[in-house]
């Protein structure tokens, strides 16, 4: 059997596995992103856990290392210039990464790609996308990920960064988005996007909620879904206002690159029919004609606490 390194690069902590093809996890290490002086001593800390997880198998059973990245670019194998990552610039992971691990006798290919690129090659082999050419994948956390399989193949474009979803324009002059535009599709349907759309009612209604019993910092996703299954109206018109929002944004995609099914995956699909509901129902109203009635909207077929690494392991496989 052939096994996989997965590696989740995330803000905060950065999280390893050992995968095999069968898309089990045998064993996963973690270390802090941020509790290094330099991207150095970082990229030396994630060699040292990848050493110690090749000790569990012969280092020829090993095809390589994956690694799912905000702004990673697969062409390049390189981060560029992430947001939320406190490494600022671009910075050369899969060079730096290939070099440390050579130095310590361990000649393994490193393969670098966007976060929500990866969790779409994870839900192609270990997910509902099994067997399905064109797909559409959409990862509603802190921000909105997106990877697009066309014809059974990932799609890059000309700069390695195509089909990011969530940085197209949906109102003009709309909400700041973190990449500096204002309007992008992530900034009223990711996690921060709904939780700002409910603080833009509260602040712009007098009409009666659960929420107005909490301060502002108190607001959260997790908040607004508890009060919407107690039948807050102004709760279920957050899940309204995201889903039509979003359903436009689909609609467009669709368009373009005409998928057979859409999945949804991320803190906010966890709603469940709260926000699926209405996202199929608007989907459907704004859809060009002639896709009508032709794509589906799923929820994703990994697990939140496994999607990630899985993502990045596939990469390999």
């Amino acid at each position: 059997m052939k096994y996989s390194i997965g590696i989740d690069i995330g803000g905060t902590n950065t999280v390893l596995g050992l995968v095999n093809s069968q898309g089990s996890i045998l064993q996963t290490n973690k270390i802090s992103t941020t509790a290094y002086n330099d991207f150095d001593a970082y990229m030396e800390a994630i060699c040292l856990n990848i050493l110690d997880l090749c000790k569990q198998k012969n280092i020829e059973e090993i095809l390589g290392v994956g690694i799912g990245a905000p702004n990673g670019n697969y062409y390049r194998g390189v981060i560029d210039r992430a947001p939320n990552l406190k490494y600022k610039g671009v910075l050369e992971v899969k060079r730096v990464l290939e070099e440390k691990l050579r130095q310590h006798n361990a000649s393994l290919e490193v393969r670098l790609d966007n976060d929500a690129n990866a969790a779409a090659m994870g839900e192609k082999i270990y997910g509902k996308a099994r067997g399905v050419k064109n797909f559409i994948m959409i990862t509603l956390g802190t921000g909105l990920g997106s990877g697009v399989v066309v014809e059974d193949k990932l799609v890059y474009g000309h700069t390695g960064f195509a089909g990011e979803v969530g940085h197209t324009i949906i109102e003009e002059n709309g909400r700041l988005c973190n990449c500096g535009r204002k309007g992008c599709v992530e900034r009223y349907c990711s996690v921060s996007g709904f939780t700002l759309t409910a603080k833009e009612k509260l602040k712009g209604s007098s009409q009666p909620s659960i929420l107005r019993n909490y301060n502002e910092e108190e607001i959260t996703g997790a908040l607004i879904y508890e009060s919407a299954l107690k039948g807050d109206e102004l709760a279920l018109s957050c899940y309204d206002y995201t889903a039509k929002m979003l359903a436009i944004a689909l609609a467009n995609a669709t368009a373009i690159t005409s998928p057979e099914k859409i999945f949804i995956f991320g803190g906010l699909s966890k709603s469940g029919n709260l926000l699926l509901d209405p996202l199929k129902e608007y989907f459907e109203t704004y859809l060009f004609d002639v896709f009508k009635g032709s794509v589906s909207i799923e929820l994703s077929g990994l697990k939140d606490d496994s999607a990630a690494i899985l993502g990045a392991a596939a990469l390999m496989f």
